[in-house]
């Protein structure tokens, strides 16, 4: 027996029906609930089986596997039409399948090579974000520019070719508010296309999900001081255990690549295949490459067997390959594939990457390019491996600070000024600008109140004890009034409250002088420059860092005596890790500071460094006849206090105290060791 309804029942059926079905569904799923519902009436049990489909849960479908129902590549973007096959490119699938609904991965991370996939897996992933899990979701491109490239290359080809991702849209309208270039409304969540050139298009969005592509091209922060990535990741708090992020990138200068910082901090998953000769799983290094010297045949070295892996293998090696951890146990998920990897027809092949590889080792920029496009590594500039902090510390010398060592002929300080404290770097100089690291020391406090200034007046006017039993008073102070509390500096040194107290800034030129010429700041009442008042004078870090580094690399390999660079074994390790904390960085010409490092040493070294260029000592132009004259100054101090003359001998040569011996009679020399010859020689 069938039940019969009329024409006014049924129609207020199907708008019941249609009120009730969620809206993110398709309009296709839609339409046929709804005749699967009318049928209930007709057919017990179909209804009944449409029923049991409705209450079932979700099918567990993964982005892979969605892509390889539902993407469509079109030819604007990809060298391959047609169908999304993601066994082309194994390598993809678990990245992809991270971002999955059912997946317990939170962030995901991708350091890739050039023209690998790693956008396509984005684009997958949001075509599954708008068919299969609806939510809100945001990509974020480093410029505007890039922006609008990556929606007419990417984004609006994807959902032409795809009827999945096209479905899913609430309007497909050009003129529609909720389909623009910028902004797609689609059924259960909304698409947020976004650059990080500007602080207001990061705020007031909440999303789920967050694609973030090209990350190491994002600014280390905007003008208000904001970073552009922290304030993208508030965007997925209000989710706080559903959220999703993915980070893509190759990665450009060591040390402050946004996306090695993250895989730093992620498991380290590398690609390892099988050698088809042992079956021993390996990640290919560029190392492992080999090739004839006409480059006409090219091979890989298995690191187990040692045998001979032609290209061929490529394929079948890829296919049987995994993601190994190289550091399990951490919450990000990180990925790091090079271009070995390439797939036939997907990328150049290997005697193609040997060839390029010869051809940019005489040019740096090609070198690099190189580097960071295809193996997907930082760069690192040749002068930067040698100063590694660690190593430097391991090359640290058994003095004790503030007592300066045989070889220290004069004495300087640089000072950094920072909201609550003052950092002090003090550095005796010797022969050939050699230097010794006497003392690191921050004062805390703030320098608008004169209670820090105080603390910094008593150490540096503190003698500064030598070996040979003399000692040195500081002949010259460098402060930098950068930063809030510039009048406080300028301040101080008006008060001359230390001996030729310098207030210095960092030059704009990156080609600057480490010493510029000095600029007079004050007037007086009448608008006219103050000749008795502050002279500011420029400092150029460029050249300074530069100098300092080379002088790093090169004591690198060098025995303790021989080394133009010293530092004592008590000091912090913190201030090995701050004295190396910033990197060249050739696109700018500049040194840039590493993520999260603090690079207080490094400066107060440059501002000490620029203080031993006081136009009033000038020691990098000092002859061998100046540093004699320092050194039999030492000496007549050291005999003067009555220091042991074989201790005091083994500074000077025979004979150099015979023209200070006239000029200096040692009665006429104090025997308190607290007063330092140059207070004589120079009136102090």
């Amino acid at each position: 027996m069938r039940l019969q309804f009329g024409p006014r029942w049924w129609s207020s059926w199907n708008r019941c029906c249609a009120s009730w079905q969620p809206p993110s569904l398709p309009r296709r799923r839609r339409r046929l609930m709804l005749a699967e519902s009318m049928s209930f009436f007709c057919s017990p049990e179909v209804g009944l089986r449409a029923m049991a489909r409705a209450l079932a849960p979700r099918k567990a479908l993964t982005v892979s596997q969605w892509a390889d129902d539902n993407r469509h590549l079109s030819s604007k973007g990809s060298s391959v039409t047609g169908e999304w096959v993601t066994d082309r490119n194994p390598p993809l699938r678990e990245p992809m399948d991270c971002l999955s609904a059912r997946s317990n991965v939170r962030d995901v991370v991708l350091m890739f090579p050039i023209q690998f996939g790693k956008t396509e897996v984005a684009v997958n992933a949001l075509g599954y974000c708008m068919d299969h899990d609806p939510c809100p979701v945001m990509v974020c491109l480093p410029g505007e520019v890039s922006m609008q490239k990556w929606v007419a290359q990417k984004l609006n080809p994807a959902i032409d070719e795809s009827p999945a991702m096209k479905r899913a849209l609430t309007s497909v309208a050009s003129r529609d508010a909720t389909n623009t270039r910028t902004f797609k409304d689609f059924a259960g969540g909304q698409l947020y296309v976004e650059h990080a050139g500007s602080p207001s298009r990061l705020k007031s969005t909440t999303v789920r999900k967050l694609i973030v592509d090209e990350v190491d091209e994002f600014a280390n922060n905007f003008s208000g001081g904001d970073d552009p990535l922290e304030m993208l990741n508030g965007r997925t708090s209000a989710f706080p255990t559903t959220s999703q992020r993915l980070y893509i990138s190759t990665p450009q200068i060591k040390g402050i690549s946004r996306i090695e910082q993250l895989w730093l901090k992620s498991d380290q998953r590398r690609y390892h295949v099988p050698c088809p000769h042992c079956g021993h799983l390996q990640h290919l290094e560029w190392s492992g490459l080999h090739w004839t010297p006409d480059v006409s045949q090219v091979w890989y070295t298995c690191q187990e067997c040692g045998a001979q892996i032609d290209e061929h293998h490529k394929t079948a090696m890829i296919a049987a390959g995994q993601w190994i951890p190289g550091n399990p146990g951490a919450k990000v998920r990180g990925y790091h594939i090079n271009c070995l990897y390439y797939q036939f027809g997907l990328g150049p092949r290997w005697a193609e990457l040997a060839e390029a590889w010869r051809e940019v080792q005489s040019d740096p920029a090609r070198h690099k390019t190189f580097m960071n496009d295809r193996l997907a590594e930082p760069w690192e500039d040749a002068a930067m491996r040698a100063v590694r902090h660690n190593a430097i510390a391991d090359r640290a010398e058994p003095y004790k600070l503030r007592v300066a060592p045989m070889g220290v002929l004069a004495v300087t300080a640089g000072v950094d000024t920072q909201d609550n404290r003052l950092a002090v770097h003090i550095t005796g100089w010797g022969r050939g600008m050699a230097f010794w690291t006497l003392d690191y020391v921050e004062l805390m406090g703030d320098p608008a109140d004169d209670a820090v200034w105080v603390a910094l007046t008593e150490l540096l006017n503190t003698p500064i004890q030598h070996e040979c039993g003399a000692t040195l008073r500081i002949e010259a102070m460098a402060n930098d009034m950068g930063g809030h509390r510039g009048e406080a500096v300028k301040a101080y040194v008006r008060d001359r409250r230390v001996r030729r107290p310098m207030v210095i800034f960092g030059a704009t030129a990156n080609n600057a002088p480490v010493l510029g010429k000095g600029k007079l700041m004050d007037v007086d009442w009448r608008g006219r420059v103050d000749k008795r008042g502050v002279t500011v004078y420029q400092v150029g870090t460029v050249a300074a860092k530069h100098w300092l580094y080379g002088r790093l690399s090169t004591d690198a390999d060098k025995p303790s005596d021989q080394r133009q660079t010293h530092f004592s074994q008590d000091l912090e390790p913190s201030y090995f890790a701050g004295l190396v904390s910033e990197t060249y960085n050739p696109a700018k010409n500049r040194f840039d500071k590493r993520r999260g490092a603090r690079n207080e040493p490094l400066d107060t070294w440059v501002y000490s460094y620029a203080a031993a260029h006081h136009p009033e000592l000038r020691l990098h132009r000092a002859t061998t006849a100046d540093w004699d004259r320092r050194e039999a100054q030492l000496l007549a101090m050291a005999q003067a206090s009555g220091t042991p003359a074989e201790v005091s001998s083994t500074i000077v040569e025979p004979g150099a105290l015979a023209p200070m011996a006239e000029a200096w009679p040692v009665d006429r020399i104090p025997r308190n060791t607290s007063t330092s010859l140059f207070d004589i020689a120079y009136g102090g």
